[in-house]
């Protein structure tokens, strides 16, 4: 196996590549200050992230339409799973390898929607940078026809350790739902810590690692813990969910399988068969609808980012580099 740093980096880049991987060697505490080198850049910003947790609006609505506590507990799973992919391999299906996001100025916005269609009402998305130092995302999605409302802030904390960078979310979501009562059931969830791997190469990726939560307010807990390549079985993206009945820890039901392709019920609950599927999601998803950027204010993560999203799709890095520049200076040094 050849060990040259990089290997996977275009030539023209190696060089600020080899530079960077030593400084995020050299660093003991968080590396968020550091700068990547635009080729390693997404083309979107991190605003435009939490769209992710609703890409498959279906599941999202049918969460509304299940009938007891435990039905809901499952909903809420089966749509978390499914949300994975776009959130942590999506860069690298399309792009190549896992790119670093945009980062987000103070202020920043991102407006989006998923329109209604016969079978679901439509689903609106606000998301606003709500701090720079640290940075922090808050966002609001809700389905007011449905009676779903989910609000959360999300945070990264990175380190560098054995070859890798490992990140950990700060932040949760909250699962707001309307039930016919008139009540409302809420769903406290908690974010996986994220391992990105490939480093050497210059092909990142990315690997879910420990656990994560979804409890409910009325005693449901799922714990999902995840495992990775390296891991049993030699395979990436595997969890095992175990969903616990209240005041017990022992499993009422249990899902396993690949968060990025398909899962299934290893222990069936009441009405559910072992052949079912429990997610997959290899299948289409909806991307979410935003306002031509002609028609968007300039604090819009699409309307701000227009060139520096234009430099890397077209590999100008000279481009997205000098408009990176402005857009940051800018913010910071009005004048």
């Amino acid at each position: 196996m050849s060990e040259e740093i990089g290997e996977a980096v275009p030539q023209s880049q190696k060089s600020s590549w080899a530079t960077f991987i030593k400084q995020i060697a050299s660093v003991s505490g968080d590396l968020s200050s550091l700068t990547a080198p635009p080729f390693i850049l997404s083309p979107i910003s991190l605003t435009e992230f939490p769209a992710y947790w609703c890409e498959r609006p279906e599941l999202f609505a049918a969460i509304a339409d299940t009938n007891t506590d435990e039905e809901r507990s499952v909903a809420v799973l089966k749509w978390f799973i499914s949300t994975l992919k776009g959130q942590y391999t999506s860069r690298n299906e399309k792009l190549g390898s896992e790119k670093k996001p945009l980062n987000p100025v103070l202020g920043e916005l991102f407006y989006g929607y998923w329109p209604a269609t016969a079978t679901r009402p439509r689903t609106n998305l606000v998301v606003e940078q709500v701090s720079h130092h640290p940075p922090i995302t808050a966002y609001y999605i809700t389905n007011p026809d449905k009676g779903l409302t989910l609000t959360g802030h999300s945070a990264q904390k990175t380190s560098f350790s054995a070859g890798s960078i490992i990140v950990k979310q700060i932040g949760h979501a909250v699962l707001n739902v309307k039930l016919p009562s008139g009540q409302t059931e809420e769903f406290l969830i908690t974010l996986p810590k994220l391992r990105i791997d490939g480093l050497w190469y210059g092909s990142p990726y990315i690997e879910l690692t420990d656990t994560s939560y979804i409890q409910s307010s009325t005693g449901w807990l799922s714990t999902i813990e995840y495992k990775g390549k390296g891991y049993f079985g030699g395979k990436s993206h595997q969890f095992k969910a175990v969903l616990s009945p209240p005041g017990s820890n022992n499993a009422a039901r249990t899902f396993e399988g690949l968060w990025h392709i398909t899962s299934k019920e290893t222990s069936p609950g009441r009405g559910s068969s072992i052949l079912d599927p429990f997610t997959d999601v290899q299948g289409p998803k909806e991307e979410v609808t935003v306002a031509p950027i002609e028609e968007q204010n300039d604090w819009e993560s699409r309307k701000l980012w227009k060139l520096v999203a234009k430099g890397i799709r077209e590999s100008d890095f000279d481009l997205a580099s000098r408009e990176k520049s402005k857009i940051e200076v800018g913010i910071l040094h009005p004048q």
